[in-house]
């Protein structure tokens, strides 16, 4: 049995990952209360060294902690959260003698409509996070390569996250499309990796109880990547509606989300559309994860994902009372 120390395990990926290993002794640091677990969780932000504790004899740690939303301000918040919270969090566990991390990054280091990068593909992020995300890998291999002895580092590189109670894009997607009133943004043909959270969080329970030694990089998305008019033919057929068949073009849907930009400025409020938002929508995001299933099965195909979330969203609603409100 481990003894695991996560850092920000009271979200959306953090909250299904505890409920994954509770098998294992698991701690739990959060600048936020848990909403399931809060029996293990202590209160600490990682942009506050003197706030992170690691309990003694911890033997691995899961940093999830991170700032990912696409409007963040001061943009600051961004490399304070995660590049510097990650030196503070890899200082706490030298102070602890820990060696062993699981890091949650992102393709975001990618960049947008880049042809299905491998691991090996150059970092281009085009947006603050993706940024930050690439300095705090950079970090944590530096913090590898100053001492490898002993140590085991996995970075996963997850595209987006879905799952039942996650209230993030690919949720605000589903509902428009099940809602039976969704208009396609563009040609609809460009393509869309997608993860859903049961599969991430089997495969970080797979990384620590395999705890291979070295430096090890992972995409993760799960197959096959659907286009933006297949996935909306699959929801049509799942949830038994017929939606709209025109088009808005890209130019005049970016003309929108400019709108809403200056709306937002204006109004002093952030608008569920944003310029931002729709060039993301009509890029095409897919990312080879072919490494990844060399040394895990995932235990979800991506359909078997979507259906669990459609049904829990959609088709069988449940009325939830604890939501994951996230990009």
């Amino acid at each position: 049995m481990n003894k695991i120390q996560i850092v920000g395990g009271s979200g959306f990926v953090g909250s299904f990952l505890i409920k994954e290993l509770y098998n294992h002794s698991i701690s739990n640091l959060d600048k936020n209360p848990s909403p399931f677990y809060n029996e293990i969780t202590t209160i600490g932000d990682i942009r506050h060294l003197n706030q992170i504790h690691i309990p003694v004899g911890t033997t691995f740690l899961i940093l999830l902690a991170a700032e990912h939303r696409d409007d963040i301000s001061p943009i600051s918040t961004y490399y304070d959260v995660n590049v510097k919270g990650t030196k503070n969090v890899l200082d706490a566990m030298d102070k602890a003698g820990v060696k062993n991390i699981v890091f949650t990054s992102s393709v975001a280091i990618y960049g947008l409509n880049k042809k299905k990068p491998n691991e090996n593909h150059s970092e281009d992020p085009f947006n603050h996070y993706g940024k930050s995300k690439w300095e705090a890998e950079l970090v944590i291999k530096d913090w590898f390569e100053k001492d490898p002895a002993n140590k085991s580092v996995t970075i996963l590189r997850p595209t987006v996250i879905f799952g039942e109670r996650n209230r993030g894009n690919v949720y605000n997607l589903l509902k428009q499309i099940s809602s039976g009133k969704f208009i396609m943004i563009g040609k609809g043909e460009n393509k869309k990796s997608m993860a859903y959270v049961g599969n991430i969080v089997a495969l970080i329970k797979s990384r620590i109880e395999t705890c291979e030694e070295g430096y090890h990089v992972f995409n993760y998305a799960d197959n096959p990547d659907f286009s933006m008019n297949e996935l909306t033919q699959y929801i049509e057929k799942k949830m038994n509606i017929i939606l709209p068949k025109q088009k808005i073009p890209y130019w005049l849907g970016m003309i929108g989300g400019y709108g809403f930009d200056l709306l937002s400025i204006i109004s002093r409020k952030k608008k569920s559309i944003s310029s931002v938002r729709v060039k993301k929508f009509c890029a095409t995001t897919q990312f080879d994860a072919a490494k990844v299933k060399e040394v895990f099965n995932p235990p979800f195909s991506l359909q078997e994902g979507l259906d669990k979330t459609l049904e829990h969203e959609f088709v069988n609603k449940k009325l939830d009372d604890v939501l994951f409100y996230s990009e």
